[in-house]
């Protein structure tokens, strides 16, 4: 099975979504493995956003990642990457689905509620800066059985 990382951002932690996103995540069909509510260190954000340093938003992003605590996460499926950018939906709310997660509760680009590894190379970079190995469990449930053929 592929793991993905997600990050419920500042913006939807405050705005109490953290168990909507989750229970949307989990309806999927994709399994929570990993997860913490932390104050996101300096340090640590700009190691995840260092593709974006220079660019002008930069500075802007940082300082809102690490302005109120994230909930981070790893999840498990299969295609766990591609299902789970589906279900987020596109990077700017404005242009998200309806029925994503951001086209239903993201406000703008700079707000938009929840970060997901754009590729299977970043969602192994991204689940090892976040979580240790002790930190991800490894278990099944009954469910999986019905999930997957």
């Amino acid at each position: 099975m592929e793991r993905t990382f997600l990050m419920i951002k500042p913006d939807a932690v405050q705005r109490n979504l953290i168990g909507e996103i989750i229970s949307r995540i989990e309806k999927k069909g994709l399994k929570l493995v990993g997860g913490k509510f932390m104050q996101v260190p300096m340090e640590l954000a700009e190691k995840h956003y260092s593709e974006h340093e220079g660019k002008p938003f930069y500075d802007k992003l940082i300082s809102f990642i690490t302005s109120a605590p994230v909930f981070a996460m790893v999840v498990e499926g299969e295609n766990a990457v591609a299902v789970s950018r589906k279900i987020i939906g596109s990077t700017n709310p404005s242009e998200a689905a309806p029925g994503t997660i951001r086209g239903d509760y993201g406000l703008n680009l700079g707000r938009n509620i929840i970060h997901g590894s754009d590729s299977t190379e970043s969602a192994q970079r991204e689940v090892k800066l976040w979580f240790t190995s002790s930190e991800i469990a490894d278990y099944k449930e009954p469910r999986e059985d019905w999930l997957y053929e």
